[in-house]
């Protein structure tokens, strides 16, 4: 007999050398496959996800907020894992798409204050009783969100008091970053040096000096989260 095909999860990206990481290695090691697309450059998204397991939309350094036709068409399709209750990620920059599409707000802190490192994360009631969740994550971001109405909030931090949140069955966000490889912090790094002299953010070295503290706890953390989102092919 023909084996089945994998199913896929539709992994959205906004550069060109960007890369869905850690979070693409672990989707496939379960068993799935990725159907990468990059809407800056002209790729389209589906009108439906009868064909995906889900869909993650990753960060980048635009902002929810800008005019940008591909931000606005990425923002409105949102409507269709949400219609379809499909499995969704969003990440940072995804996040916030989320929130803005839920009519929630992307701003910046009051005070000016980034987070760019390593920064304590705290989870609530609900997210304790999800799964265990890291005390320290890696953060790169000058905008936050505020918490859509009828979310669940799930984790908080102290600058950014939204880090984390559910709404409805199937769709997630998360402010911070756990999909980084060693490769792409070091990159981010190198590429982000000049944002190192904003309010709050950690210098270069601290950035990598914290992955070996901290890394192991946000893999391991975040393994058992795409797990809670996606589930196992097998199973579906």
């Amino acid at each position: 007999m023909p084996r089945s095909p994998r199913p896929k999860i539709l992994i959205v990206l906004h550069q060109e050398n960007s890369s869905p990481g850690r979070v693409g290695h672990m989707l496939i090691e379960e068993g799935f496959d990725l159907d990468m697309r990059r809407p800056p450059l002209g790729d389209t998204l589906p009108e439906t996800l009868d064909g995906h397991a889900g869909a993650v939309v990753f960060g980048g350094p635009m902002s929810a907020n800008d005019e940008d036709e591909f931000v606005r068409r990425e923002t409105d399709w949102l409507n269709v894992p949400l219609r379809e209750n499909r499995p969704f990620l969003g990440i940072c920059l995804g996040a916030q798409m989320l929130v803005n599409h839920l009519g929630g707000k992307v701003e910046g802190h009051g005070e000016g204050l980034v987070e760019i490192g390593w920064y304590p994360l705290k989870a609530t009631e609900a997210g304790r009783k999800l799964m265990h969740w890291p005390e320290m994550v890696y953060q790169f971001h000058r905008e936050g969100f505020s918490l859509p109405k009828d979310a669940t909030l799930l984790a908080t931090a102290e600058t950014y008091p939204n880090q984390a949140f559910r709404y409805g069955d199937n769709a997630w966000g998360i402010q911070f970053h756990g999909e980084l490889t060693r490769a792409m912090m070091q990159r981010w790094v190198v590429r982000g040096a000049h944002r190192f002299e904003l309010p709050g953010a950690q210098p270069g070295r601290d950035h990598l000096g914290g992955r070996l503290i901290w890394d192991m706890h946000l893999k391991r953390w975040l393994g058992e989260f795409l797990q809670t989102i996606f589930g196992k092919p097998a199973a579906r």
